[in-house]
Order: C-alpha cells, then structure tokens, then sequence
C-alpha cells in the first residue's frame, strides 16, 4: 500500500536511532482535512495501535496508518529530499488529481 524508498527508510532510521526508540516506536502516516488543496499529510512517530489501525511493513520501516486513511494512500512512495529545492520527507500519491505548491497538500 505505501512504498518506503531507500532515501526514506534512511531518513527514518537516523531519526529513530537518534531518539534511542528503534524498536518500540513505528511510522504513523494519516490524511487529515486541511491545507490549500483540501487534505494534508500527516507524518509521525507514535508507539501505540490503536484498534482501527493497519500495520504495514516495507523497506523495513514499520508504517501505521488509520481505516480511514488508507483509501487515499493506496499506491503512495514516501520519499525524503535533502537538496537545496527544499528538505524533509514528501508523499508520492498516484490519487491525488491536484496538489499545492508546497506539496503539503492534495486533493481527490
């Protein structure tokens, strides 16, 4: 359902380890309501599942992510960037018909 490239799952690690939590603590990606074009990502590190959530595993990153969410991330590659154009981690979401200039934001 969401593919972790090598960028990210490096990103992931690093962050992880720094915080000394590798093993107790997974990625948690949701969609909220917001942002310019509608829906807006959102990207955490959490250590409780909560019953509506599904667990997924790939490039060994564990990702989370809520029922409802999961309709608007099917196909998604999470990526990071750390070039000059703009640092941090951005979702690649083949649904998304629009999305803003920041690329914080998509729409349906």
């Amino acid at each position: 359902m969401i593919k972790v490239n090598d960028r990210a799952r490096d990103k992931i690690m690093t962050l992880l380890s720094d915080e000394g939590k590798a093993q107790d603590r997974f990625v948690r990606v949701a969609v909220q309501g917001g942002g310019c074009s509608g829906l807006m990502y959102n990207l955490d590190f959490d250590s409780e599942l909560k019953e509506e959530d599904k667990v997924i595993e790939d490039n060994n990153v564990r990702i989370v992510v809520d029922k409802k969410s999961v309709l608007y991330l099917v196909g998604t590659e999470l990526d990071f960037t750390d070039g000059l154009n703009g640092k941090g981690f951005s979702f690649n979401n083949p649904n998304a018909s629009r999305t803003c200039g920041c690329g914080e934001s998509f729409s349906i």
